[in-house]
C-alpha cells in the first residue's frame, strides 16, 4: 500500500472516531435531566396511600408507573396514612426524611377540611413540614387542596390561599389541586371518578389525577438531581 492510501485510510478512520465522539456527546446531551435515580416520598392521607383501592390502583403505584413510562429514573416511597391531618404530617415528617429521600411530594389538608380546622393551624403545620424540608435540602411539591364554600368565604380564602403564598415563602414547586384531572369545575362530570363515599378517587379518577399532576412530579425529580 503506498503512502496515499495509508493517509487516507487514516483520514477516513480519524473522521469516523471524531464522528462517534460527537454522537455521543450529543445523546448525553439529549439524555433526561434525571440520569441518577432520584428517591420521592408522598407524605399525605388517604388520596396518597390509596384508600378502597387494590394497591395496584392506588395513586402512587399508578403515579409511578407514570413516570417509569416517561424515562424517569425515580423510586416514590408511599408516606400516605389514612384519616393523617396537615398535624400528622408535621408530627412525622422528621423521622420519614430518611437520608435516601430527595426530594417530597406534600399533599395534606383534606382531613383538616372535614374537621373544619382552622386555616391558621393548618397552615403552621404546612409550614412545620416545609420547613424540616428545608433543613434537610429536600426539594418539595406542595399540593393544594380547595375549601367547599359552605364554611364561609373567609375560612375559605385562608385555606385556599395558605398553599401558594406558602409555596412561595419557601421556593418550592406548586401543584395547584390535587383533583385539578378530574374536571372538578363540572361536580356532575366529576362524580363519575369518585368511589360511593364521594371523598376518594376510584381507580379512573387516580388515573386522570397522576396524568395531571405527573409532569410537575418530572420538575421535581429534575430539581432534586
Amino acid at each position: 500500500m503506498n503512502w496515499r492510501l495509508k493517509f487516507q485510510g487514516f483520514l477516513t478512520y480519524g473522521v469516523a472516531v471524531a464522528r462517534g465522539k460527537a454522537l455521543a456527546v450529543i445523546m448525553l446531551a439529549a439524555a433526561p435531566a434525571w440520569a441518577e435515580e432520584v428517591t420521592v416520598l408522598a407524605l399525605g392521607d388517604s388520596l396518597t396511600q390509596g384508600y378502597g383501592l387494590p394497591e395496584a390502583q392506588g395513586f402512587v403505584p399508578q403515579l409511578q408507573g407514570w413516570l417509569d413510562e416517561h424515562g424517569a429514573e425515580v423510586a416514590l416511597i408511599n408516606g400516605g396514612v389514612s384519616g393523617d391531618t396537615t398535624a400528622g404530617g408535621a408530627s412525622r415528617v422528621d423521622w420519614s426524611l430518611t437520608p435516601e429521600v430527595d426530594a417530597m411530594i406534600v399533599a395534606l389538608g383534606g382531613n383538616d377540611l372535614l374537621r373544619g380546622i382552622d386555616p391558621g393551624v393548618s397552615r403552621e403545620n404546612l409550614d412545620k413540614i416545609l420547613a424540616a424540608a428545608e433543613a434537610k435540602e429536600v426539594e418539595v411539591l406542595l399540593v393544594g387542596m380547595d375549601a367547599p364554600g359552605n364554611y364561609g368565604p373567609e375560612y375559605k380564602a385562608a385555606f385556599d390561599g395558605m398553599y401558594p403564598e406558602l409555596a412561595e415563602e419557601y421556593g418550592t414547586l406548586y401543584f395547584e389541586s390535587f383533583f385539578k384531572g378530574l374536571g372538578e369545575s363540572d361536580p356532575a362530570r366529576a362524580r363519575q371518578y369518585f368511589q360511593s363515599d364521594g371523598i376518594h378517587p376510584n381507580a379512573e379518577g387516580v388515573g386522570l389525577i397522576v396524568e395531571a399532576m405527573g409532569p410537575k412530579v418530572l420538575d421535581l425529580i429534575g430539581e432534586a438531581e
